[in-house]
């Protein structure tokens, strides 16, 4: 089926998911996350097919959100680590996954994150940059930025 690109929508939202929106994609990010870096490993893991995995990890790379580093010459074979851009996922997949906890897993979630610093299970919360308080959509509006397309909406 094809899908529809984004690409020429002015919104940040939409261009992020014209990069990672594939339903393979953050799949793909959050295993190398989790520490599979090997492509023959992301395979097994995913299940995904060889030919799928090797378009959506050169999608990944061509985009900065992976990078591939050689760990053999013959044949040759790469790791694939995250760049700071795919790093930067890490608030969108762990908000996913915190989403599909309480919404998609009736027995219960099927991975726990642990923070090292103080050994507890640890859920990842909205915080204000500025006063350090909570925040969700009924305590923040919308305001136009500075690449804002269309000033009176603010569609960005």
């Amino acid at each position: 089926m094809q899908h529809k690109s984004f690409s020429e929508m002015h919104c940040s939202i939409a261009q992020c998911l014209e990069i990672v929106g594939e339903r393979w994609s953050l799949l793909i990010v959050r295993d190398v996350f989790l520490g599979a870096t090997r492509f023959d490993e992301i395979q097994q893991r995913l299940g995904i097919s060889r030919n799928i995995l090797n378009q959506r990890l050169a999608r990944l790379v061509e985009h900065g959100v992976v990078e591939k580093a050689p760990y053999s010459q013959h044949p040759p074979r790469f790791d694939y680590r995250l760049t700071a851009k795919g790093r930067d996922l890490w608030p969108i997949i762990t908000a996913m996954r915190q989403w599909g906890d309480e919404y998609a897993a009736p027995d219960g979630p099927p991975l726990q994150l642990i923070h090292r610093d103080c050994g507890e299970i640890a859920d990842a919360h909205l915080i204000c940059s500025a006063c350090g308080e909570a925040i969700g959509a009924g305590n923040v509006k919308s305001v136009p930025g500075p690449g804002a397309a269309d000033a009176r909406t603010g569609s960005a």
